[in-house]
Parts: structure tokens; sequence; C-alpha cells
């Protein structure tokens, strides 16, 4: 491609539950603490004392947003050491009750390969399934419950469909039952009210660079008086719990960015369903042979997930690219993967169709005019696609598919 074509193309993000950019506002938040105020939290100095008090009013200022205490608040690298910490620790600190763990069959990666590694260990682990539309049923959790069950995981929002699960209902049987309840709830922050006393959870899981906030920090509420294990060991931070050199700056931008999320949470689901709801109606107004996965309503309002038939997700996904639009066939942290997504075949898509998912996930910049463009581009590329698909051929031309 030419220097003039390139500056002519397009360019339209809609991946944002894979990441977002940062907010200006949260990075002036954060440039004094690369700059002048750069001491380490944990030195007893001036330089010291400065960073700490700037982590502890974003410690302050995170727990207040999703009805915490400060002293509940431990932060780490990012949304999946929280994940993990919970699923390799709360079963250990919880052995003397039992060995089983219930998740749910469309959780994170994060998730899932945590638990994978609880059986190599000897734990014992229920994947709940999940209906068409991706929703737990909270009797099959409640079936799903042994005299062994220590811990229970079911997200707020999924990642790759966006359905929202009924949590809140689960953490009382959770509760009735004595067992520990997490959600990760890392998609859903921004989007959905997220409290965790509403919620009942007792442990939750947040991270930066899903609400406009930087990469790398991410936290674990943890319950007081909740039994977990220590998971990174070495220094003191984090009350000895969670070892590590303080990410100052990640911290202060973390608490600003979710500050500004919940701020403006409202304004911006409306925003965003508005368009998620224009954006599907004309895709499946346009194009024939698809499906639109997840809760119709059930759903985070910027997210979008249509499996279209005859058609390679990573083909489309990287035709698309060529006219500028980003997009992805699932979680960030499994692209690369030439299986199809657990999540997809959970809601029960056919492991041969499974492939042809892909993830459209709005953000605060999208338009009406870019998703415009991207209706017609996925028009066009479909169509391409599915001329050169020989099972499109066969099924035009009205002979049985294998």
């Amino acid at each position: 491609m030419n220097k003039s074509n390139q500056q002519k193309l397009q360019r339209v993000y809609l991946d944002h539950s894979a990441t977002t950019p940062l907010d200006p506002t949260v990075l002036a938040t954060m440039l004094p603490y690369f700059g002048d105020t750069f001491g380490n939290a944990d030195s007893v100095h001036y330089f010291g004392r400065q960073a700490a008090a700037a982590v502890d009013t974003a410690r302050r200022t995170i727990a207040s947003l999703i009805g915490a205490k400060h002293s509940e608040i431990f932060f780490t690298s990012g949304g999946t050491e929280a994940n993990n910490w919970v699923i390799k620790r709360v079963p250990y600190a919880k052995q003397d009750k039992g060995n089983h763990i219930i998740v749910a069959a469309i959780e994170h990666p994060s998730i899932i390969s945590a638990t994978k590694q609880m059986e190599d260990d000897g734990y014992k682990v229920t994947y709940v399934p999940v209906d068409s539309k991706g929703i737990v049923d909270p009797d099959t959790i409640q079936k799903a419950i042994t005299d062994k069950t220590v811990l229970i995981s079911v997200m707020l929002a999924n990642n790759e469909i966006g359905s929202i699960q009924p949590v809140a209902e689960i953490a009382k049987i959770a509760k009735k039952h004595g067992i520990a309840m997490h959600s990760d709830a890392i998609q859903a922050i921004g989007s959905v009210e997220v409290n965790v006393g509403k919620l009942g959870v007792d442990f939750l899981t947040l991270s930066a660079h899903k609400i406009y906030g930087p990469k790398g920090i991410g936290c674990l509420y943890i319950r007081g008086g909740q039994k977990i294990g220590k998971f990174i060991v070495g220094g003191h931070q984090e009350r000895t719990y969670r070892g590590g050199t303080t990410n100052v700056p990640g911290i202060v931008g973390f608490a600003k960015a979710l500050e500004i999320a919940v701020r403006d949470m409202e304004k911006n689901s409306t925003k965003l369903a508005e368009l998620r709801d224009y954006f599907v109606s004309e895709i499946l107004k346009r194009i024939e042979h698809i499906t639109y996965n997840g809760h119709p309503t059930k759903r985070l309002p910027h997210n979008t997930n249509f499996t279209f038939d005859f058609v390679e997700g990573e083909s489309l996904i990287m035709s698309l690219d060529l006219d500028g639009i980003a997009c992805s066939s699932g979680s960030a942290c499994s692209s690369g993967s030439l299986t199809p997504s657990h999540v997809i075949l959970a809601i029960g898509v056919p492991e041969e169709k499974a492939q042809g998912s892909i993830r459209f996930s709005l953000g605060k910049s999208t338009t009406k005019t870019q998703l415009d463009y991207t209706i017609d581009k996925i028009v066009k590329r479909v169509d391409k696609l599915r001329e050169m698909s020989p099972l499109f051929k066969q099924f035009t031309d009205g002979k049985k598919l294998i």
C-alpha cells in the first residue's frame, strides 16, 4: 500500500473489550509520579511518604467506588494475576474444608487455565454450563455444590459475548453453604453497577486498562475476614500478601480511570447501547446466515458478537484490518489460538461454525459514521470470503454439506 493510500485509510477501533486508550485526564494525573514525585512508596523518607500518600488516597477512592473498605483492596499487576491469586490460593487456605471448586464454563482464560492447574494438583473442578444465551442458571450452581466445595467463581459479565450473570443470586447460594464467592468484574466495571455489598461477593477482580486506565495494574477485593494465601512473596507490600515494588503511577491512574468510569457510566452506557443496537440491526438486516451471540438484552452495552456461517473468522479479521477496522475473535489473552473459542462452543455453536465468530466492541469515541463504514466493509468482505468458500458454494447449489 503506498503512502497516499495509507493516508486515506480510515481507522476504526472496535476492540475496546481487549483494551482501551488511556484517557488524557488519567495520563495527566499519572505524570507527576513519573517525575518529581518518583519515590518508592515503601521508603520511610519524604519522597517515599509522598508516594505512599498517593497510593493510600487511590486505594480509598477505589474502595469507595465499589462499596468496599480501603483495607480490602489489594493491588496487583492486572486482572490475570488477581484471578490466579483467588483460584490458586483461596482453596489452599481452605483445604481443611475441602478441595472442590466451581466455575462457569465461559470464564476468562486466566480462570480456566488456573483451574486446570489446580486439577493437576489434585483439586476437583466443576465447569458449570451456560444456556444458549451465555447465562449461568443459579440452580445449576446449587446442584454442583458438594460438602467439599470451597470456592465458586462466576464472572459478572463475559468478555466475549457480553452476557451479564446473576452473580448476586449465586452469591446468596454460596453464602448459605458457607462457600467463598469470587467474581471477575473486569469487563463489567464502568458499564454496570459494581458494588461488592450488593453483589454479596467475598472476592472481586478489577483491571484498569479496560476503563481507559493504564495497563499493568489491577486489584483484588478481599472481604475482611476471608482466608486467602499469599501469592507473591518477598517484600512486605500490600500487607505482605503481594510483594513487589508498588506501581505508584499505575495505581494513581487506576483510581482516576475508575472515578471517571463510574461518574460517566449512565451517559456512556446509554450512548453505547444505542449505537450497538443500530450496528446489530444493520448487520442482521444486510447479511444472511449469521447468528448474534449472547443474550439480546442482558449484555454489556458496548459488546456485539456474531457467528458468520461459511466464513473463517481470522480471515475476516485480517481482511477488515486491511480496511482499517480493528476487531477480534475473542479474548485478547487467547488471540493467536487456532482452536475455537471455549465461550462460543459453550453456548452451543458447532465447532465448524465457531471459527467464524467475531467480536466488535464499541467505545466512548465510536461514532455512527464509523459504524456505517464498518458495516459496508463487513458486508463486502463476508461476500468475498463466501465466494471463495467451497462449503458456501455447495450450500447455495443445494448440495448436502458434510
